[in-house]
């Protein structure tokens, strides 16, 4: 079974728009999850394709690296979550010399592929 992971840190994107899209992907194939994320309409949906992409690359490596032959149609998405990253906050004018606080939400999202576990004890 060849697991891998990739990350992506400080993204501006809020986690409740990311976790909105990471929810289509979860469970589904490799292949399946990339069609999806590059035709959904959100805008988080770029950076979870490029990291969808990231970690199928990576299982690429891993498996040669370990000398075990890898049949990416059998990749699927395990795992897949977001966590809230730091708040960047900044200030806006308002009226009467008030201000008012703006805060830009940052995310870390992780995506895990592994192949089944099944498919390797068949064999």
């Amino acid at each position: 079974m060849v697991e891998s992971i990739a990350r992506v840190r400080h993204i501006r994107v809020t986690p409740q728009k990311a976790r909105r899209v990471v929810a289509l992907i979860k469970g589904k194939q490799a292949d399946e999850a990339l069609a999806i994320l590059k035709f959904a309409a959100q805008s988080a949906s770029e950076p979870i394709y490029k990291l969808v992409a990231s970690a199928k690359a990576n299982a690429q490596v891993k498996a040669d690296a370990a000398g075990e032959a890898l049949n990416e149609d059998d990749l699927f998405v395990k795992n897949a979550f977001v966590d809230e990253g730091v708040t960047l906050k900044r200030f806006r004018p308002r009226a009467q010399g008030r201000a008012d606080q703006i805060k830009k939400r940052t995310s870390h999202i992780t995506v895990v592929l592994s192949t089944p576990e099944n498919k390797k004890a068949s064999k």
